[in-house]
């Protein structure tokens, strides 16, 4: 089991990642901006950060930067329906371990957390 931070601004969104995520054993805690998502990750020290790349304030790109310079171990899942190759190459390079395209599946999202628990970074 891991903590997992979820970042999206839509509520819905964050509803699906969290039924998903502790149906798969997992703990979540949210965040609905690249703000919260700062504030709740240097508090909460969550294993697993997912990220969503639109958001209203700073986009999920941004928000990884910041979260990387506050720990440079993070790990994490970009997600977002934006799967231009452009966008996951800026994810990447950002600091991002992986990238889920919406929609997704549950087994998706569950594949993707625990290949990430798994890295050493």
């Amino acid at each position: 089991m891991a903590k997992v931070l979820v970042v999206d601004d839509s509520e819905f969104m964050r509803k699906v990642l969290r039924n998903i995520l502790e149906a798969g054993g997992h703990k979540v805690i949210e965040a609905k901006s690249a703000d919260e998502a700062l504030d709740r990750f240097v508090k909460e020290s969550p294993e697993i950060v997912t990220m969503d790349i639109v958001m209203p304030d700073k986009d999920g790109i941004e928000a990884v930067k910041r979260l990387k310079e506050a720990n440079t171990k993070a790990k994490i899942i970009m997600i977002s329906a934006l799967g231009h190759q452009k966008t996951v190459m800026r994810s990447l390079e950002a600091g991002a371990v992986d990238f889920i395209i919406k929609p997704f599946t549950a087994d998706d999202v569950l594949e993707s957390v625990n290949a990430v628990l798994q890295m050493e970074i």
